[in-house]
């Protein structure tokens, strides 16, 4: 069975779906590698990398992606590389399905199977192919790095001949797998650190890391099964931006984490709390490429409102696309492994599987995820 890893077309995109160590891994299960020359070249590794490891190079993308039994990427696939794909091939990749029903239709059409590795299930078993976290936990560290940068401040207390310079104060919106990795970057590197989510069981977490929990009492809230935060009512959502705007008001750098699976992100900073803030104020937006969480954040953009920057860069993991890669790699290599006939050295798609249930989205010609075809 043959593998294909072609390069990445998305504009910016630094990552590589597999690392020259998982070739070695996967070849050695009996499947055939071929990756696209300059697979590895904005991630650290050569062509003559994947070629030691294992793999073949392949310099005819098309020839490549039609011959390919799986077919490993990043992001989603473009309409004209699915075009080139053959019947009953399997694709795996972020697919943001939700917001792609043309490319879903289009996969279906062609016939091909398609797993989209945001819809693998927060389980035991599936924790090793669990790619959102993997990625978030790169992209809460990434954020505390930019807002560092573009700060005048030193996040630490320093005790200088000039007298002492007080911590930075940084507050975190979101306390899912980015928002505890940016709580302990932040406090790694000196700064006094508060948080805020709408789920009250994550506080002994947000503690733990050596940062404040900050109450807003908005009434009832939860999470959902996949560990996600539930949506909030508008009048949620107003009590909400009360409170945060007083500890925005207070703070030096503000970083931003919510995001809702398959819609929209949701505002958190309104222009009028951007207003609070005092000049010369950081804030990081990590939700920008589903919509962003600040008013008036630009994808791929630093501006600058009255003094407070706003930083929105839309792919926080691709500015570490070293470990972003070998990560994103891993993951998917255990979903393959998982799901790798020993006999017939292939991949099986069990269809009744409880992960593949989840992340298999096309099959067959049809679009067998539910929830998908719901929609």
């Amino acid at each position: 069975m043959t593998v294909a890893i072609p390069k990445e077309t998305h504009a910016g995109e630094t990552r590589a779906a597999l690392v020259p160590e998982h070739v070695t891994k996967l070849a050695a299960l009996g499947a055939k590698i071929e990756v696209e020359s300059g697979l590895g070249s904005t991630c650290g590794h050569t062509d003559a990398d994947y070629t030691a490891a294992g793999a073949t190079v392949r310099t005819d993308r098309a020839a490549m992606l039609a011959e390919a039994d799986v077919i490993l990427q990043v992001r989603k696939p473009s309409p004209n590389d699915v075009s080139l794909m053959r019947e009953g091939a399997v694709f795996i990749g972020l697919l943001d399905p939700f917001q792609s029903p043309e490319l879903i239709q289009a996969l279906a059409a062609h016939g091909v199977s398609a797993i989209s590795m945001e819809m693998v299930p927060r389980s035991t078993r599936a924790q090793k192919m669990d790619v959102l976290s993997s990625q978030a936990s790169l992209a809460g560290y990434a954020a505390v790095i930019a807002a560092a940068e573009q700060s005048g401040k030193i996040f630490p207390m320093m005790m200088t001949p000039a007298g002492t310079i007080k911590p930075v104060k940084v507050f975190i919106i979101g306390a899912g797998v980015a928002g505890l990795q940016a709580i302990a970057t932040a406090k790694r590197l000196g700064a006094k650190v508060e948080a805020f989510d709408t789920r009250p069981v994550v506080e002994e977490q947000v503690r733990s890391l050596g940062a404040k929990f900050v109450k807003i009492d908005v009434g009832e809230t939860g999470q959902t099964a996949d560990g996600y935060a539930k949506p909030l009512t508008e009048e949620q959502i107003k009590l909400q931006r009360e409170g945060m705007t007083r500890v925005c008001a207070e703070s030096d750098v503000v970083i931003t984490t919510a995001q809702v699976f398959g819609r929209r992100a949701p505002i958190l900073l309104t222009s009028e709390m951007l207003d609070a803030m005092k000049p010369g104020s950081v804030v990081v937006d990590l939700a920008v490429e589903s919509g962003g969480n600040v008013e008036g954040v630009v994808a791929d953009q630093i501006i600058e409102r009255k003094g407070v920057k706003i930083v929105g860069i839309a792919s926080l993991p691709g500015t570490v696309p070293v470990h972003a890669s070998q990560m994103f790699s891993s993951n998917v290599t255990a979903l393959l492994t998982e799901f790798w006939d020993k006999e017939t050295k292939s991949l099986k798609l069990n269809l009744d599987d409880d992960i593949l249930k989840s992340c298999l989205v096309t099959h067959g010609g049809k679009i067998v995820n539910e929830k998908l075809a719901a929609t």
